[in-house]
């Protein structure tokens, strides 16, 4: 494919259509990548004349990002998802299988320049793996039948787009619903109920209530009164974190500046995480309900939904869901024919970044830059995109608050705990008969999603992903809820099979890949953590090792940047405090072994020098 300049037509309609804009620099990239399977130099040049940028700008952007490369990748790039549940369904072994049908090695592409092969992040797909990406495209329940179909389509060099559409099915798996799941709201039915509040009866309360959804919306008026109904129903952030959603909200509106913005976070890059794009592909107008609902409240104009590069095949579905919003006047101007209440919504495509999941990181990259984490305070309510007030929330979250504007705040409040109001989606996956998603009131047990689920035999469960916390056997009474085991959704099962120790190796590895790089204490410390790791894994490991896990942790957690660093050694430590066994059968002796044999590496210069005395050799002395 010859290189496109600025008279390439493809190159000058991408530009175009992104307004030359500096913020849309991302965009513009992964436009680029998409149409010419990766981006030559002399159009990364060319792009920064057209947008009037530093040429290094243009240049970090693209190294920053997984799915971007100045390398060409081949005409069809494949990537095998890489989480722990991944391999637990035999990845490793596929993705070999097919290096060896193609006599190709991984990391590298084929000599004709058709394939490439290698191993990518979590795909979100970790009930119906083992997953892969080819050129973006998720595919879903990998077999050697599979792969066999696959080689047979890429060596025909057939085009993606008429390959076999079951190819790429991909499934919801919901296994039981609750207040969000179960929902039945038509498209703006919670914009119309926050438009209405004041003009319905009194409120009734929970107790009068027969269901939260007979809860009638109070008499109050305005946008404040939306802000007041979710505060009152005490709605917590979905993300993990669980910061109160209407003191966020109140703190956007009450900052200075005419321009605000609202973000829906679906960067959901935790590995085990797979329930925004459930909610995503079936309700995403109930999403798009609750960034207008928050529009509405807050005073913004515009909106953006930050879609993880990895769920690019839901983009057309929801353009179009987006473009049916605009022809019922439920985006755009003077929506539902209320004047000045004008608010839109775009979608910015990520590019493969865990780190951009931080709201700062994710608001960085929405402005078209590496996506690294800021400096806090200012925070994102004050100064967010472009330095504007903007309320950054996640997929749940924004379904959430659209429900309490529809059926109000006191039934709501009747679902869950004290502290934890609502609902919360699980994503299950793992040693279990039935992955998929589970919606529960929150202060459901371990056990009993256990049971749900068919876990036989568990040993353990990794609650909220590698960053969260992963508990044993003992451990399996306690409650899903901010109080106890807060989550942003992940629940990955292991059965008494499953080596924990290799399970935190594979998290090890992962905040390895994806540490921004910012940061030295995160850059090297979580490289350190790798290699001990991979020593352990080796057989050179001692309890030296094991200490130095828990000193790293500690540097990390003063120093690290972000939260990236502040947990990369959860797993590490979880593990090693509930599975000990399967690190202290390891260990080679009670003496320190350095992870590299200095001295062996010299024996070819005394081999060469002829010398082999006392002073061509090294003293090593054991650390204390």
């Amino acid at each position: 494919m010859t290189t496109p300049t600025l008279h390439d037509p493809t190159l000058k309609s991408i530009l175009r259509e992104h307004g030359r804009e500096p913020a849309a620099l991302l965009q513009i990239l992964r436009a680029v990548q998409e149409a010419y399977q990766h981006l030559p130099s002399e159009t990364i040049a060319t792009i920064a004349l057209e947008l009037d940028v530093p040429i290094a700008r243009v240049r970090g952007v693209a190294g920053f990002y997984a799915f971007l490369s100045e390398r060409p990748w081949g005409r069809y790039r494949v990537l095998f998802s890489d989480n722990v549940t991944d391999r637990m369904q035999g990845s490793q072994d596929l993705l070999a299988y097919m290096c060896e049908r193609l006599w190709l090695e991984r990391g590298h592409v084929s000599e004709d320049g058709l394939i490439s092969i290698d191993t990518t992040s979590c795909t979100g797909l970790c009930d119906q793996g083992p997953g892969m990406l080819v050129n973006g495209r998720a595919i879903g329940n990998l077999s050697r039948e599979r792969i066999d179909q696959l080689c047979e389509l890429i060596l025909a060099q057939i085009p993606e787009s008429e390959w076999p559409i079951q190819l790429f099915a991909i499934v919801d798996n919901i296994h039981r619903r609750d207040l969000i799941l179960g929902q039945a709201l038509q498209p703006g039915e919670a914009i119309r109920a926050a438009l209405d509040f004041g003009d319905s009866p009194q409120r009734e309360t929970a107790a009068n209530a027969r269901s939260w959804r007979e809860a009638v919306p109070g008499n109050a008026t305005g946008p404040q009164a939306v802000l007041d109904e979710i505060k009152r129903a005490n709605l917590r952030g979905r993300g993990g974190a669980g910061f109160t959603t209407g003191v966020k909200w109140q703190a956007c509106r009450d900052a200075a500046g005419q321009q605000r913005y609202v973000v829906c976070n679906a960067d959901e890059g935790e590995p085990g995480t797979f329930k925004d794009r459930v909610l995503l592909n079936s309700f995403a107008d109930l999403v798009f309900d609750g960034m207008t609902v928050c529009a509405y409240a807050i005073g913004a104009g515009e909106g953006f939904l930050y879609l993880r590069g990895e769920y690019r095949f839901l983009l057309e579905k929801l353009e179009a869901v987006l473009d049916a919003r605009r022809r019922s006047g439920l985006l755009g101007k003077a929506i539902l024919g209320v004047p000045g209440f004008d608010f839109d919504i775009r979608i910015h495509l990520g590019a493969g970044a865990y780190v951009c999941g931080e709201e700062s990181a994710l608001i960085e990259s929405l402005e078209g830059k590496r996506g690294v984490p800021r400096n806090r305070p200012p925070y994102p309510v004050t100064n967010g995109y472009l330095q504007r007030p903007t309320t950054v929330n996640n997929v749940e979250t924004f379904c959430a608050a659209a429900l309490i504007a529809r059926h109000g705040a006191d039934g709501y409040r009747a679902v869950g705990t004290a502290k934890s109001a609502g609902s919360k989606l699980l994503s299950v996956a793992g040693d279990c008969a039935r992955p998929g998603i589970y919606e529960y009131p929150f202060g459901v047990t371990v056990r009993q999603v256990l049971e749900d689920c068919g876990a036989v035999d568990p040993q353990a469960v990794q609650i909220s992903g590698p960053s969260g916390v992963c508990i044993g056997v003992d451990e399996f009474d306690r409650r899903i809820a901010f109080e106890d085991l807060p989550t942003a959704g992940a629940f990955t099962v292991f059965d008494q099979s499953r080596d924990m120790f290799e399970v935190a190796r594979n998290y090890a590895h992962f905040f390895a890949h994806e540490s921004c790089g910012f940061c030295t204490p995160c850059r090297v410390g979580t490289a350190m953590l790798r290699n001990i790791m991979d020593k352990i894994h080796a057989g050179h490991g001692t309890p030296y090792d094991l200490r130095e896990i828990e000193r790293l942790d500690k540097v990390l957690g003063m120093s690290a940047h972000c939260g990236l660093g502040h947990t990369a050694c959860n797993p590490t430590l979880d593990t090693l405090k509930r599975f000990r066994p399967a690190y202290e059968r390891r260990l080679k002796s009670l003496d320190f072994e350095p992870a590299f044999d200095l001295d062996g590496a010299l024996a070819v210069a005394r081999q060469m020098t002829g010398r082999d005395d006392e002073g061509a050799h090294l003293r090593t002395e054991t650390p204390t």
